[in-house]
């Protein structure tokens, strides 16, 4: 089971609304989260390679979203799942979402992208593998599944960390896990063919929980211009004067 999430694509200027309200979605180009793309080609590869039986893409959203799950049907998913709700949902409530669904179809594996590039949460992983009761690897670069257990490899500070996990399990895919395949015209003729199940977010009796408001959201203040020193003595005394040296 992979989860997908709609975004602005990650190729288009984000522009903030007037009023300081959130970003400008109206006629804006919207695909499937990078990350959790990524998720979703590296299941495929399972799939490919005899490890999986079938993958199965959910998504939690608005009608629109199923346009970005008919995509995940073309790439070569074999059914999909839309969590309905006209409403976006803080990570914990749509955690509690997708456990319902994986508590439906009970997958060996559960994959999807280690954050999404709209809210840059990083929280929904995690937060599903705890309220399974499952174990986690995050942040994964390299995947292998041998039996019953799942080899990860997660890039840290100090350099490659290796997990073994029992299945089934949580992962969330870092950048470098893989390339996502270009999807071709025969595959979206075909992906029209596939089904696609709408359940509301009504129906799955989970707890809808509003944590926190977004009370404005604005750009980034503007670099300061830099300055040329004549000299590493002009440097440090520059340095110095605003603090960041001492002696």
């Amino acid at each position: 089971m992979v989860c997908l999430k709609r975004v602005v694509d990650y190729n288009v200027r984000v522009r903030l609304k007037p009023d300081g309200s959130g970003v400008v979605l109206d006629g804006v180009k919207m695909s499937i989260n990078p990350f959790d793309e990524i998720a979703l080609e590296e299941a495929l590869r399972l799939k490919e390679r005899g490890l999986a039986e079938e993958v199965i893409v959910v998504s939690l959203g608005t009608t629109e979203s199923q346009q970005q799950l008919r995509t995940g049907l073309a790439m070569g998913a074999d059914r999909a799942v839309l969590i309905e709700s006209a409403a976006a949902q803080e990570p914990l409530t749509v955690a509690r979402a997708l456990l319902a669904i994986v508590e439906r179809e009970q997958p060996g594996l559960v994959m999807l992208g280690k954050q999404a590039i709209d809210a840059d949460n990083n929280q929904t992983a995690q937060m599903l593998a705890a309220l399974w009761g499952r174990p986690q690897a995050t942040f994964v670069s390299k995947l292998e599944l041998d039996g019953e257990t799942a080899v990860a490899i997660r890039e840290v500070d100090a350099g490659l960390e290796v997990i073994e996990v029992d299945l089934p399990a949580v992962i969330s895919s870092d950048l470098r896990l893989n390339e996502p395949r270009y999807v071709k015209l025969p595959e979206i003729m075909k992906a029209k063919k596939k089904p696609l199940d709408v359940i509301p977010l009504e129906d799955l009796s989970v707890e809808v929980s509003k944590q926190f408001d977004v009370r404005t959201t604005a750009a980034p203040p503007a670099r300061e211009k830099g300055i040329v020193v004549e000299n590493g003595a002009a440097l440090v005394a520059e340095l110095g004067r605003r603090g960041l040296v001492h002696g």
